[in-house]
């Protein structure tokens, strides 16, 4: 005779179910708001860094002033732990300075700073001018539509649009020559120039706006024409000169660092 099993009673069945994260009092939430916590913070940290980078590069941080945590953090509406962070950073690309009881300084570029920058910006830049006269079928609208941005800002007097649109064109003709890491190296390196280049315009406007458009123009004909040594000589001297003009502004006015 078969043998019959006895059904299993409540305490049993309770004692083969599984145990749920509900059951037990723990879910999966609180991993899921520890996430969420640690994404926050490192956005906030990129948050800070950002705007504080912006605001240096662009000289809303006057060069060698001191501010405090606190008052970086109330400025950016931000803790000051994401702060902190973003200062740590800053100091790493030799932006800002943290003094010990006395917060975070500004750190200036100096004219030898200057001249080390562009001495490498040129020489790449350069570069990128002949690989893209090399390229076969690249698109040189980019740098057409930027002089012609360029040619309209000077007309309407608006220097600070021209300036934009020339660093427009500059970027651009980077990318086009299709180098990654040129480009990345470049890019590095033109934060810098574009700090010291928006200090001396509040010195002094461009001296020679028009020939700078000119001097585009030249080097794109010899980019149409796929003259690579050309467009080489042609982007260096047009460089050259802006990084004379610049260096002469800092000294005309006693100025050693910017």
């Amino acid at each position: 005779m078969a043998r019959i099993r006895p059904t299993p009673g409540a305490s049993e069945r309770n004692a083969r179910k599984p145990v749920s994260n509900e059951d037990s009092g723990t879910s999966d939430a609180a991993p899921r708001d520890r996430l969420s916590a640690s994404q926050r913070r490192a956005n906030s940290t990129q948050r800070a860094y950002s705007q504080l980078r912006h605001k240096i590069i662009e000289n809303e941080l006057t060069p060698d002033s001191c501010f405090l945590e606190q008052e970086l953090a109330l400025m950016l509406g931000l803790s000051r732990t994401p702060v902190r962070e973003a200062v740590v950073r800053l100091q790493g690309e030799g932006l800002v300075q943290i003094v010990p009881r006395h917060g975070v300084r500004i750190v200036p570029t100096s004219i030898s700073d200057i001249i080390h920058i562009y001495q490498v910006l040129i020489s790449l830049e350069s570069a990128a001018a002949g690989l893209v006269a090399a390229r076969a079928g690249v698109s040189l609208a980019p740098l057409e539509d930027a002089c012609a941005q360029m040619t309209d800002a000077l007309e309407r007097g608006d220097m600070q649009a021209w300036a934009a649109a020339d660093e427009v064109f500059h970027e651009s003709l980077v990318k086009l020559g299709g180098n990654a890491r040129l480009a990345q190296v470049v890019m590095n390196c033109r934060d810098q120039v574009h700090r010291v280049r928006r200090f001396t315009q509040m010195v002094r406007p461009h001296p020679q706006p028009r020939e700078s458009i000119a001097e585009h123009h030249a080097i794109i004909r010899a980019m149409k024409e796929g003259d690579a040594t050309l467009a080489t000589r042609l982007y260096r001297a047009h460089r050259e000169r802006g990084w004379r003009e610049q260096t002469e502004v800092l000294r005309r006015y006693g100025i050693n660092q910017a």
